[in-house]
């Protein structure tokens, strides 16, 4: 029996970390064989189309009273929280660290109570200015080696990446992976959208509710530095320090709506540099430490790159629907999956929304197949 009748036809476009997870879990599922359509892959120089790469990552959620992202940062950082155990082959992507929050506006907790270790800070533990604040553990991600963990281990399970640009969700409709590859047209059975920002351009999705939070950081070397820290201030501005296993460190941020400048700013990296210091002198090197108070000039030299990305944000949250789309040589419709929006979460969300994905996948060819028998 060949590939094509043994397994269902899955096309995902998109293979930044929400389009990888979801592959990844589809493939995995059994009964798939699963084809990631992408421009630009995990193994690409980095570039403002690919958000994924500038992300920094830790696993802190932000979903509020939001229950529904709620459920999906806490079953992520489930799967995340395993795969950072030691011993893990996906180890070598995360670093478990104690993480320190703080709040200059009232008390921004909601959602943090489960992580392991979690306890308010006492009034003596707080930063000038700020009025509440808790600390637990969580991990980071450094975010291109897992990116391209979640390839391998995705190519490894039998699934399968093509370097392509889709302008419309109609070519590969028709066409499936023999657009890019040649050869006779072959509709898939259904079809993945996880394509980020692009969501608002691309061919048979144009979601103008689609928009971007652009956000700027500094990666600076600094492998002393084994704990998170983040404070909000009364002016909106959030400042975080996320290390990596690697050794490396992420200085933000940023967080501007509809901004789509995709250069770093260099007065605004005199800014972030600025306010990280000042949140984690620990920045500078321990043997300065040990002879002086250091400024942020003893940090400069460590300065690995500066770096922004547009955090695809969506009006009214991620788009976790079915739709479908009939190719122009077909009477039968080609199930569409959308998976996307999901602004600054998509790490710390991408396994709780593809497991939703997956299931709405199943439902959609169960009701395509109930269709066809109609005929």
């Amino acid at each position: 029996m060949s590939l094509a009748t043994e397994f269902k036809q899955i096309i995902v476009i998109g293979a930044g970390v929400v389009g990888l997870t979801t592959a990844l879990m589809i493939q995995e599922k059994g009964g798939f064989h699963v084809t990631i359509i992408a421009e630009v892959h995990p193994g690409d120089a980095k570039t403002i189309k690919y958000t994924s790469h500038w992300a920094g990552a830790h696993h802190v959620t932000l979903a509020g009273d939001d229950m529904r992202q709620l459920d999906f940062d806490r079953a992520t950082f489930d799967v995340m929280w395993a795969m950072s155990a030691p011993g893990s082959p996906a180890e070598g992507c995360f670093m478990r660290i104690p993480q320190t929050e703080y709040y200059s506006v009232g008390n921004e907790n909601r959602g943090l109570e489960v992580m392991p270790n979690y306890r308010p800070l006492a009034e003596n533990e707080l930063l000038p200015e700020t009025k509440s604040g808790v600390t637990f553990n969580t991990i980071t991600i450094d975010t291109p080696v897992y990116l391209n963990y979640l390839l391998s281990r995705f190519l490894a399970s039998g699934g399968s990446i093509i370097r392509g640009s889709v302008q419309h969700l109609s070519q590969v409709a028709e066409g499936g992976t023999r657009l890019f590859s040649g050869g006779r047209a072959s509709s898939p059975d259904a079809i993945v959208v996880c394509a980020g920002l692009g969501a608002r351009t691309l061919g048979g999705v144009e979601d103008k509710d689609m928009y971007p939070i652009r956000g700027q950081t500094l990666l600076v070397r600094a492998p002393w530095v084994k704990f998170g820290r983040t404070v909000s201030t009364a002016d909106g501005l959030w400042t975080y320090i996320i290390p990596r296993r690697s050794g490396d460190i992420i200085v933000g941020g940023t967080k501007i709506d509809d901004d789509w400048y995709p250069n770093p700013r260099p007065e605004i990296t005199k800014d972030i540099l600025a306010r990280g210091f000042a949140l984690c002198p620990e920045l500078a090197p321990p043997e300065v430490r040990a002879r002086r108070t250091p400024t942020v000039d003893d940090v400069i030299p460590n300065i690995i790159e500066e770096g922004c990305g547009l955090r695809p944000a969506r009006k009214g949250g991620i788009r976790l629907e079915i739709g479908s789309i009939e190719p122009a040589n077909s009477k039968m419709k080609v199930p569409v999956v959308y998976n996307y929006g999901h602004a600054g979460s998509g790490y710390q969300s991408s396994w709780g929304s593809a497991s939703i994905a997956l299931q709405l996948l199943e439902d959609a060819l169960t009701q395509n197949r109930g269709a066809k028998s109609l005929l």
